[in-house]
């Protein structure tokens, strides 16, 4: 590797595989097996530690952790972390490695986490997800793309939160969130995403068939596995509401 863009005062584990164009803040720490693509910049006072792998072109900010021990009550064991391309992680976020040898906690492509959100262990995050300040994924929490969690949310472990749902600032989530709706409070699902499906230019139709399965699914009287099977029935249902109904169907902890 290059040491053309590492500061002096950084430390860089021999095992380490940085791409020549990565550049390395003063004070940063890359311990053991740690692979960085071309293009990333990894800012002061970082530590991240491998087994961990990080995309191009990310950026790892002032005193980020990336890839540290899980903090489950059992004895680590040699998981890792991997960080897609694009991925921006801000001041003091952490995203801690699998728990379990030969697995991985994974944030995808174009994702956003904020200062100090943190990423358990095992967690499956997928791409264009936005992780605002303060917001705590527990352990083996899902999250489908462009999802975006607000500030100071806090998600219970083995949760899902489906495709394009937004959680409200501060909410306590310990429930499934479902695909294209929104959440506060205490789990509360209460309508829509029809901002964020607008920006990922959803049809006006398919918005308005998954405003037809909201209404199913939460203002009906019916039951989940009634309001399933008359959401199934609708004349033309898109593939973002088959999403949804599939998503409701595999839930293991109940929705929101």
């Amino acid at each position: 590797m290059s040491t053309t863009d590492i500061h002096p005062t950084a430390v860089i584990d021999p095992r380490a595989d940085l791409a020549s164009d990565v550049e390395v803040g003063p004070y940063a720490v890359i311990e053991g097996p740690v692979r960085v693509g071309r293009g990333t910049k990894i800012w002061p006072h970082a530590y991240l530690a491998g087994p961990l792998e990080i995309g191009q072109e990310c950026q790892v900010h002032v005193g980020a952790v990336l890839g540290h021990l899980h903090q489950a009550l059992r004895e680590p064991q040699a998981g890792g972390a991997r960080i897609g391309d694009r991925t921006i992680v801000r001041e003091y976020a952490t995203v801690h490695r699998a728990s379990q040898k030969g697995a991985w906690t994974t944030v995808g492509e174009d994702c956003l986490l904020m200062g100090f959100s943190h990423v358990a262990h095992d967690c499956a995050i997928g791409s264009r997800v936005i992780v605002a300040n303060g917001a705590l994924l527990a352990g083996h929490v899902t999250v489908e793309d462009r999802a975006l969690l607000s500030g100071n949310v806090a998600v219970h472990q083995f949760v899902r939160i489906g495709t394009l749902s937004m959680v409200g600032g501060l909410a306590r989530v310990n429930k499934d969130v479902p695909p294209y709706f929104l959440v506060k409070g205490d789990s509360e699902v209460w309508s829509i995403n029809r901002i964020g499906l607008k920006r990922a230019g959803i049809s006006l139709a398919t918005q308005a068939k998954i405003r037809e399965a909201y209404r199913l699914l939460y203002r009906s009287g019916l039951n989940t596995t009634q309001a399933l099977k008359a959401i199934q029935g609708l004349d033309g249902v898109p593939q973002e509401v088959k999403h949804l109904v599939r998503f409701v169907q595999d839930s293991q902890r109940g929705i929101c």
